[in-house]
């Protein structure tokens, strides 16, 4: 047996989980099957408030250290998302290390589905970057536990919609906040990324009388906007919008959209999308507060997506599930207005508010249940 020793990476990985503060992870599962090829990364941040949900990403990591990294990361994202969401579940994630278009197949899925059903309910899947409806079906075969299936077998099928009914609430809430009412009517909106949830935004939008630009880096999809609304103007990059004159910022694409450039560049007073992890970096919320810039905290509005799933889980009911997302609406309000009363940027007011509902919950739970 070789001496194996611990790199700069995977102590950087290790301290993250047991000793920072962005750390305090529950449990992580690292899972393999050699005969499929299998290797998957599941972390659950908090079960405080119930079993914890959310996605499996499928995706080429640069490294093992990084997938790890990156499921610790968005399982902690999920343990704020459920919480401010009203949601009685914690915070978890799964990465599956691999390219998707290369090795996924069903056996891989069966396999992964398994190590998911061993947790005994702790985890509860769903559909992420590089996994889809199809794939929940195969993987709900092996675990119960597993949402985001099609209708066909049980499921609320695609995410998307309601994903972009509740960003469209936390837009109302911000155009009330900054403007007194809650409508983009006659407000010029920007969106970056016109795919499966930006489309259904746009369609929000012009319905609510708002002027609306679009830009994606797929051709296609900024055709299927404007051949279907004439009205809808598009330009050819996301700099480009930013640089627009525009009241409102809607980041539809991928994270790390809200970058020092791009704060200093932007024309609009609201910013408010369904991409995750918009903020670059720490820091970048200050840095729109002190331009006047109102900032829709991601996770707080993106939320109809993970309301959509859990509901499947007492047998799927659309407008029960629309109601929850409508909540959005007053979620993001008191964001707004609890940043204003202590005198910080709505995202940090937000990370306060859903470590308050955490704290409540696991202060509540009689001893022996956590």
């Amino acid at each position: 047996m070789t001496d194996v020793r611990p790199t700069d990476d995977v102590d950087g990985v290790l301290h993250t989980l047991f000793r920072s503060d962005q750390g305090g992870h529950e449990q992580v599962m690292l899972c393999q099957d050699r005969e499929t090829g299998l290797r998957a990364v599941i972390a659950l941040h908090s079960t405080a408030l119930g079993p914890a949900l959310g996605g499996t990403r499928f995706y080429p990591y640069a490294s093992d250290e990084a997938a790890v990294r990156d499921a610790l990361n968005l399982a902690r994202g999920m343990s704020y998302k459920n919480a401010l969401a009203g949601l009685d579940h914690g915070g978890g994630k799964a990465v599956i290390i691999g390219d998707p278009e290369t090795v996924k197949s069903e056996q891989l899925l069966l396999a992964y589905g398994r190590f998911v059903a061993s947790l005994g309910g702790r985890y509860v899947t769903a559909c992420d970057v590089g996994t889809y409806v199809q794939d929940m079906d195969v993987i709900a075969r092996e675990c119960r536990w597993t949402t985001g299936r099609s209708p066909e077998n049980g499921g609320a099928g695609d995410s998307s919609v309601l994903t972009a009914y509740g960003v469209f609430q936390g837009m109302r809430a911000a155009a009330q906040t900054q403007w007194g009412e809650p409508t983009l009517r006659g407000r010029r909106v920007g969106v970056a990324g016109v795919g499966k949830v930006g489309h259904h935004l746009v369609e929000h939008l012009i319905e609510d009388g708002a002027e609306v630009v679009v830009t994606d880096v797929r051709a296609e999809a900024v055709e299927r906007i404007t051949a279907r609304h004439p009205r809808v103007t598009s330009v050819a990059t996301a700099d480009v919008l930013v640089r627009s004159p525009l009241d409102v910022y809607a980041p539809c694409a991928l994270g790390g959209a809200l970058n020092d450039e791009t704060v200093a560049a932007l024309t609009a007073t609201v910013v408010c999308g369904a991409a995750n992890n918009q903020l670059a970096h720490p820091g970048v919320e200050k840095d729109l507060a002190d331009r006047g810039i109102l900032y829709a905290p991601d996770y707080v509005v993106n939320a109809g997506g993970v309301i959509q799933v859990a509901d499947e889980l007492h047998g799927f009911d659309f407008d029960r599930a629309k109601a929850k997302a409508t909540e959005i609406f007053a979620t993001t309000l008191a964001i707004f207005e609890r940043a204003k009363a202590d005198g910080i940027p709505p995202a940090a007011a937000a990370d306060r508010l859903a470590e308050q509902r955490m704290a409540e919950a696991r202060t509540a739970a009689p001893v022996g249940t956590r």
